[in-house]
């Protein structure tokens, strides 16, 4: 397997245009690519062989087969990643499936990491034996107390162990951002645990929500994909501060982003 690796603090798509059928076609040629590339990781991890390498080479070929149908990206801010002595919770906005595919090649380079993600991802047919060899936090959406519990208990275990935790504090993916829905956890989780904070903002609406399966909507190649990593937080008093300035950075972004 050849290593593939991120390393640049920006990165912007090649100007090369993906062929006139993919771009007609794009959902249909990236799910079937994407589809292969999920199979082939998740016999992998039903070996108990699927490392942090292999996951990072993963994340970077969906990167490959969305521009193949012609998405473009814009990413930006890793160096503030650099700046980090250990590991971090990453707190940001959730638009589509999308960022659960593309980040783990963005962050590995600098560290492990893991997410918090919903009990049916770790459930879901192939994909689970992925989701399941990457340490989750699992939180079961039923009951927030519980999830709250769960977060701070199987969040607070990884940093201790040295992974970064990405955490969307939103309870559902949506193209819109409101505050009043973006909650604490992640602030919450990071004082804590006594580590910083990178905000993320992101745009991906690229990859849209489906009707009948959710996670896998239409692809919309006229639309480019965003992501951005803000300046570490230290988390000071309650917090509020931090969590003000985690919200400002994220509208800031979708703002200058909007198309």
């Amino acid at each position: 397997m050849e290593k593939i690796t991120l390393t640049a603090d920006s990165y912007q798509t090649d100007e090369r245009a993906a062929s006139p059928l993919c771009r007609r076609f794009p959902s249909f040629f990236y799910y079937t690519r994407m589809a292969g590339i999920v199979w082939r990781a998740s016999r992998v991890a039903r070996r108990g062989v699927y490392d942090d390498a292999r996951w990072g080479f993963d994340s970077w070929r969906i990167i490959e087969a969305l521009e193949g149908v012609g998405l473009r990206f814009a990413i930006e801010g890793r160096d503030h990643l650099r700046q980090l002595n250990g590991p971090c919770v990453v707190v940001g906005n959730h638009m589509s499936t999308l960022e659960t595919f593309a980040l783990p090649c963005l962050l590995l380079p600098f560290g492990r990491a893991t997410f918090v993600v919903k009990r049916s991802l770790v459930d879901y047919p192939v994909f689970r034996h992925v989701m399941r060899s990457r340490q989750p936090v699992v939180v079961e959406r039923v009951n927030p107390r519980d999830d709250f519990k769960a977060v701070m208990e199987q969040g607070g275990a990884r940093l201790a162990e040295g992974l970064s935790v990405v955490v969307f504090p939103q309870t559902t993916r949506t193209t819109t951002f409101d505050p009043e829905e973006f909650n604490t956890i992640g602030v919450k989780l990071a004082k804590r645990a006594g580590v910083p904070i990178i905000p993320l903002a992101l745009k991906t609406d690229a990859w849209g929500n489906g009707r009948l399966l959710k996670d896998f909507g239409p692809i919309d190649p006229r639309k480019t994909v965003h992501l951005a990593f803000g300046p570490p937080l230290e988390v000071h008093g309650n917090g509020q501060a931090e969590q003000a300035a985690i919200i400002e950075f994220i509208q800031h972004k979708l703002s200058t982003w909007a198309e």
